[in-house]
């Protein structure tokens, strides 16, 4: 059991964060005692395109290169049909059975639905049919009036929630994140953390949770970045509720190699992708070579895995 929301609100109000680092460490180490950090290699799909000939190159490439997975999206998912996705998916596995699709997020999902006339089950089965293998998750803080403020476009809180649900009892496992920073209170901080405990507690659906401070142009408001303490500390009060999701993933994306390193200390276990193409990502990249040296440098031996968390390589 994790720790319950008061503590966790307490712990938003501390000023001990190494402390919380600690503890959150701990947690990390029960339930990862191997001393193992992990990182994929993917790489982002846009889906919108008619051509799909090019989207089939686009994928070969990616595989040439060293992917194992594609996170696959939608920059027009008001106007692309179930249908397309569908031919789409299923001429990639067709062409390259050993990829895995992820990605879609629940308001494209819902989206699809909608213009399919489908319910949501029906809709989800299709896509998975068709060959996606997990669902992705880019959640803004789930409570509706924040929501409605930052992004007025993406579905409810309950929406949200139903879509996930609906895909872990369907047999497919999705990823969990909180984009924070957006003028949330800790409170509703905690709100969203409560959300996904609690579904994972019904489904174990979740297979890792990413906290995502937000960035700068990425919202309708000017708000402050939040700090690299900030994000230290919300990683670690994360680890320390979200006992029952098993990884909790870094972002160098957002955070930088350094801040990313540091996070490993703080209850994290896994540094994300290479060639991940971040919607909010800061200029630059990381190399698996970079990823694997910060990870050796961090105390811990790094190991490639698929994006279901089963390791590929250890060195």
């Amino acid at each position: 059991m994790g720790i319950t929301r008061q503590q966790a609100l307490d712990c938003f109000e501390s000023d001990d964060l190494i402390g919380i680092g600690m503890e959150a460490d701990a947690v990390r180490r029960g339930l990862h005692p191997e001393g193992v950090v992990t990182y994929s290699i993917d790489r982002g799909l846009n889906c919108s395109s008619s051509d799909l000939l090019a989207l089939y190159y686009e994928v070969g490439d990616t595989i040439d290169m060293g992917a194992t997975g594609l996170l696959v999206h939608s920059d027009d998912a008001q106007h692309v049909q179930l249908d397309h996705f569908e031919t789409l998916f299923a001429g990639i596995k067709r062409r390259f059975p050993e990829v895995w699709l992820h990605g879609l997020t629940a308001t494209q999902i819902l989206a699809l639905a909608s213009s399919s006339h489908l319910s949501l089950r029906d809709t989800i089965t299709r896509l998975h049919d068709a060959g996606l293998d997990s669902i992705a998750s880019n959640a803004i803080i789930l409570n509706d009036d924040i929501r409605k403020q930052v992004a007025p476009d993406k579905c409810s809180t309950a929406d949200w929630i139903t879509v996930h649900r609906t895909a872990h009892q369907l047999g497919l496992r999705t990823t969990a994140t909180m984009i924070f920073g957006v003028g949330e209170t800790m409170a509703q901080r905690i709100d969203h953390l409560a959300i996904l405990r609690n579904l994972q507690e019904q489904t174990g659906g979740f297979t890792s949770f990413t906290p995502l401070p937000h960035q700068a142009g990425a919202i309708p408001f000017d708000v402050p970045e939040p700090t690299a303490v900030e994000y230290l500390k919300t990683l670690a009060i994360s680890r320390l509720y979200l006992d029952n999701i098993e990884n909790l993933q870094g972002s160098w994306a957002t955070q930088g190699l350094k801040v990313l390193q540091m996070g490993l200390r703080f209850g994290g276990n896994d540094v994300g992708a290479v060639l991940l193409e971040e919607r909010f990502a800061k200029p630059g990249g990381a190399t698996e070579e970079e990823l694997r040296r910060i990870i050796r440098e961090a105390g811990f031996k790094p190991a490639q895995r698929d994006t279901l968390y089963r390791t590929l390589f250890l060195n």
